[in-house]
């Protein structure tokens, strides 16, 4: 307990504010690092629940047995927003600390690793993969679910039409300069003793009023990687 307290202290509210999050509002920011750490998911004081990209995918993982073949056993959503990928998961976020880096938790210690939507924000992509690695039980679930380029940006090159802190764009498969990485290449490459279950498209419900209107429904890519022992 006096551990998990020293390390709540000097990761969460003495951590500077990750480099992915740095903005204008920089004491709007640091009131919510301060209240998130001390109040969690208390109603009206903590983090709010926010229905996102991992709750749209919520019924079609339930059909196809996702969280019940990957998501057992004690868990990290790393950038859940209020959005966790199962009840009692432990969720990280930028009042935590930085993504990339994810001191503070100790090698090893969880059975599956969820990110959403985080890994097109983050400057250094291999420091991430690293450390999200780094903290997972080996023959644990690295699991992936990462904005389709063709589905959600619709246009090949930076910046964003819909998010302008997208410092990369994501493919299934392969890269494709200078903006894309594919994100079966991108494991296969930084893993090669991991093994890849599967790397595919999911558009449920999809739907596109427009190139320069955002797009409705699922609109990702979803990898699960089992890490070698």
């Amino acid at each position: 307990m006096i551990n998990k307290i020293y390390r709540k202290i000097r990761y969460n509210f003495f951590a500077a504010m990750p480099a992915s999050r740095v903005s204008e509002h920089k004491i709007k920011d640091h009131i919510r690092k301060v209240r998130y750490n001390l109040f969690g998911e208390i109603p009206f004081l903590g983090r709010k629940s926010s229905a996102g990209e991992t709750a749209k995918s919520h019924d079609r993982r339930l059909r196809e047995g996702y969280f019940e073949a990957y998501c057992q056993g004690k868990g990290l959503d790393i950038g859940y927003g209020g959005d966790p990928v199962v009840p009692g998961v432990q969720g990280w976020d930028f009042e935590h600390g930085d993504a990339q880096y994810m001191n503070g938790l100790d090698d090893e210690s969880f059975d599956f690793v969820y990110s959403s939507h985080l890994l097109e924000h983050l400057p250094d992509i291999d420091a991430a993969l690293t450390n999200w690695n780094r903290v997972l039980k080996p023959g644990g679930f690295l699991l992936l679910y990462l904005p389709h380029r063709d589905l959600y940006e619709k246009k090949t090159t930076l910046p964003s039409h819909f998010n302008h802190d997208h410092v990369r764009y994501f493919l299934p498969q392969y890269d494709e300069a200078p903006d894309t990485l594919g994100l079966e290449q991108l494991v296969n490459t930084k893993f090669p003793k991991h093994e890849l279950i599967y790397c595919r498209t999911c558009d449920e419900d999809y739907v596109n009023p427009g190139d320069d209107l955002p797009s409705e429904g699922e609109f990702s890519i979803e990898l699960v990687l089992k890490k070698g022992g």
